[in-house]
Parts: C-alpha cells; structure tokens; sequence
C-alpha cells in the first residue's frame, strides 16, 4: 500500500474539481483496505472512497485519508439454462461490466448502459435509468462493517432500495464500504424493456422492430450521448438534482397555472421531471462564471470552464433550487453527494 501526501483528487471526480486530499492511498484487495483502514484509526483520520468519482461534488481539500477502491474481478453462477449470478467487485466500471454481461448474453443490466462510476457505487443510490434500476436484479452485496473490520452480507430487503436511495444513504452512511455486487441476471428468456418513450423512437429510427438486449443497450447509448455530456470531454456527475415527487394536490395546483407540467403519477403522488422544472426557469444553457446548466440538458451542471471550484459548482446548485422553489413551490433535491 502505497501512501500520498497533499494529493490532487482531479482525476478522481468526474467534475474534475482540484481539491487536495490530506493523505490519498489506491487499494486492490479486502487486505490493504482493512491496512488502509488500521492506519486511518492510528492516525485518527476521517475517511473518504472513492469509486468512479462520478457522483460527489469535492467543495474543499479533504484533510484525511481518501482511498480509492480498485478491487477487480468478475465471477458467474450458473442457476439454471435461463438464469446466472453474476458478481462484480467494487472497483469494476459500471458501463464496462454492463458490457461484459451483453457480450455474453446475459439480460437485464442493459438499460442501464453507459451510466457512470462503478459497481460498487451502484447499490448506494439504487441507479437507474429507462425503466429500470438496480434493485430489478441486484441479488446481495458483501460489505466491510468500518467498526469491527468485519465482512457481512446485504440482501435485497436489506438494502432498503428507493429512488436513488438505500441504507447505504441512511442509517448505514459512513458505517460500510461495499466489496461486490451480485446481479441475477438472463440467459435466454429475457424481459425487453422499452416502455420509455425514447427508446422507441431511437428503436424505429435504427430499423428494429424486435429489439434484442443488445440492440436496447445500443438505444439507450445513442440517447444518453445525444443529451449527456461526456465527463471524458467536460466535467460533471450527471443528472445533478433527483426528480422531485409532489402530492397530487399540489401537481394539480400547478397544472392549473403550468398547463404542460409533466408527471408521472403513482397513487397519491406525482414525480415531476426536475429537467423540466429547471429549464422553464430559465438556466438551461446559462453560465455564471466557471459553471453552467447543461445547453442540452438542464438536469445537468457543468464545470464549463474547467477551472470550476467545487463551491462555486454548489452555489450555482443553489440558485437553481432557490429559483425552482420561488416560481413553483417545489424543493429540489441534490443527487450529488457533497464533500
């Protein structure tokens, strides 16, 4: 285990934000993150991890031990001829193990393609995308309980999924770090899932009309490529705000002043696209300084510059829920986590 000093975490968030971290260490194994983990607990250092680096907004040096996860590994189970486990250490990227399973057939992660960070991330905030989210397939996770160094294991009712939400967030935030992930996944009776709108349209403009998995992951790919910018290219984490959910009162309140609000019912409640919600106040496309709205789209912050400081990233963040709550009343949420 190798340890730095004063280390630049650019390259780590996809923002690509130039906070410093006190003490930064890369680890490959359950053992050196557990020595990893004794040395923060001599030196009483707090603790960050780091995965992809694709959901956190760094808004100032961390002064403590930053570890970067890098555990690798893919392993199969076979059930039966229609049904495989399949698990995924921490450390594995998201997109490329989604192409992992599609290259060898195996359904149900494909809607989920080219969705940033990595596996180990995944549980955390339950992703999802296009009609489907992690807790469709996700089986259990192995995690280190940060108390006692010990390993344990999550299933599905324990994870406690919601919209990008689990115990991970909740009471369980700070207290585990997820090892891996297995998946149940297809192998030949699988479910296609287009009930999207968009990836119809994208289906008919590529000349499919009997989609295989593979030809949802290519949809969903052309999609999220045509409205999302490439962190590779210009940073950001995504879809920066979650998709408020309203009662159905209050989004029959707004419909009578914003005839074409959108939403999405489910019983009492309605989720009204954040997207939305933004742009029709005004800062899709807008730039203050360093950062803006996407001009694609306005679920999307962006360090425009490059030279975007973390805190200048959250306050454009600010004026966005300010604005959002003074024209409708709504609370916006950030997805992001926040360092």
């Amino acid at each position: 285990m190798q340890m730095h000093e004063n280390f630049s975490l650019r390259p780590y968030n996809t923002f690509g934000v130039d906070a410093k971290a006190r003490y930064f260490t890369e680890v490959h194994s359950t053992e050196e993150l557990i020595e990893a983990l004794n040395y923060s607990k001599t030196s009483t250092l707090p603790l960050l991890f780091l995965g992809g680096g694709s959901n956190i907004l760094l808004t100032k040096d961390f002064d403590g031990l930053a570890i970067q996860l890098n555990l690798k590994g893919i392993h199969e189970d076979f059930i039966n001829d229609n049904e495989v486990l399949v698990t995924a250490k921490a450390g594995e990227n998201w997109h490329e193990f989604v192409m992992f399973c599609l290259n060898k057939n195996y359904g149900g992660l494909e809607n989920l393609s080219l969705i940033p960070g990595n596996v180990g991330t995944s549980p955390m905030q339950n992703i999802g995308a296009y009609g489907t989210e992690i807790k469709d397939t996700f089986v259990n996770c192995t995690v280190l309980n940060l108390e006692n160094l010990q390993l344990e294991m999550f299933n599905l009712e324990q994870c406690r999924f919601g919209y990008r939400d689990s115990v991970f967030k909740q009471e369980g935030n700070g207290k585990y770090v997820i090892l891996e992930v297995t998946f149940k996944l297809t192998r030949k009776d699988h479910h296609i899932k287009t009930e999207y709108g968009a990836i119809t349209s994208e289906l008919e403009n590529l000349g499919i009309e009997n989609p295989t998995i593979q030809d949802i992951s290519k949809a969903v790919i052309n999609i999220r490529k045509s409205k999302l910018p490439d962190p590779k290219e210009i940073g950001n984490a995504g879809s920066f705000f979650k998709n408020p959910t309203i009662l159905l009162t209050q989004f029959e309140e707004l419909q009578q002043k914003f005839e074409n609000i959108p939403g999405y019912a489910n019983g009492d409640f309605v989720k009204v696209p954040a997207g939305w919600l933004i742009e029709q106040c005004g800062w899709k496309g807008k730039q203050i300084g360093n950062v803006a709205s996407h001009k694609l789209q306005a679920l999307v912050i962006i360090n425009a510059t490059g030279e975007a400081t973390g805190q200048e990233i959250y306050d454009f963040s600010t004026k966005i829920i300010d604005s959002v709550h003074e024209k409708f009343g709504v609370e916006l949420e950030r997805e992001v986590n926040i360092i």
